[in-house]
């Protein structure tokens, strides 16, 4: 990842290349989506970086769309996705800040381990807000950052309800941080 930065796209907007590493959050919320059904159902990935839980989804059936800040994340993807068969990812650069009139709504929306700054919270949840159906359901996996502290009052600020699971490590991990769910629906 450190061989990825780029100090003049850090100067300009906080760029570092999270995307290059997969992260904890990322194998506990491919394990959860797993365990879904997802024929007939679309999901969003925020913040798709390498793309794990895109993947898992569409195996389970999901209709996907990743989505990234970054276009050499999306590249990452799309060659994920070929290597695994994955025909049914879509991915698109999505800035959170600046979120397209007519953006669709989405059955599932999910994201891992993306509330590193405090200004992601309220950035997070106006982004759910805006893309999950009526009767859809939000998963955000969160390594217990103290940042991710004002994302459940951002939520709920929005109508939206939180539910936080109990924090775990990836099966099989003995060490490692502890990931914790929030599943949010209107």
């Amino acid at each position: 990842m450190e061989s990825l930065i780029d100090l003049a796209a850090f100067e300009a907007d906080e760029r570092i290349p999270y995307w290059a590493d997969v992260w904890e959050s990322a194998i506990v919320l491919a394990e959860e989506i797993a365990r879904l059904e997802g024929r007939d159902k679309t999901l969003l990935e925020l913040g798709c970086g390498l793309g794990l839980p895109s993947l898992v989804a569409a195996a389970a059936g999901f209709a996907v769309t990743a989505t990234d800040y970054e276009e050499p994340a999306l590249e990452g993807v799309r060659y994920n996705a070929l290597r695994a068969g994955q025909k049914a990812i879509q991915t698109r650069v999505l800035d959170w800040r600046n979120l397209p009139d007519g953006f669709p709504l989405f059955d599932r929306v999910i994201a891992a381990d993306v509330l590193y700054e405090a200004h992601h919270a309220e950035a997070l949840a106006c982004v759910i807000a805006r893309t999950l159906r009526p009767d859809g359901v939000a998963m955000v996996a969160d390594p217990c950052r103290a940042r991710a502290a004002g994302f459940e009052d951002a939520c709920r600020g929005l109508g939206l309800s939180v539910v936080k699971t109990r924090a775990r490590r990836p099966h099989a991990a003995t060490d490692g941080p502890r990931v914790e769910i929030y599943m949010i629906a209107r």
